[in-house]
């Protein structure tokens, strides 16, 4: 099962097993991973899963979905980094994957 760390605003960490499938949103609500509120509950209508994926991950990552950076906009603080979790689905390609958490959500 793949292993994703989180790291919130104040450098908290929590590495999770999350299983395949799911999105790294779903994985943080699974387990009460605080700053990541999912709002509309993963349909990329809102920008409240935001992440910052660790910049050696980030071209390893599936290509934005079309709306996604339309989405972003909207996040608290977006920067060439962010992403939106739900639209992540976890796999064993994403194995070690680190995102930070921003310091709140839009």
């Amino acid at each position: 099962m793949p292993r994703i760390t989180y790291i919130e605003h104040s450098g908290k960490s929590h590495t999770i097993d999350v299983t395949n499938g799911l999105s790294v949103m779903e994985g943080a609500i699974q387990n009460n991973i605080p700053g990541i509120d999912a709002d509309c509950g993963g349909g990329m209508a809102c920008a409240t899963c935001h992440v910052y994926v660790k910049e050696e991950w980030f071209d390893k990552l599936p290509k934005k979905e079309q709306g996604e950076d339309d989405m972003i906009d909207m996040a608290y603080e977006p920067n060439p980094l962010s992403r939106l979790s739900c639209q992540l689905i976890v796999s064993e390609e994403l194995d070690g994957l680190i995102v930070n958490l921003p310091e709140k959500q839009a």
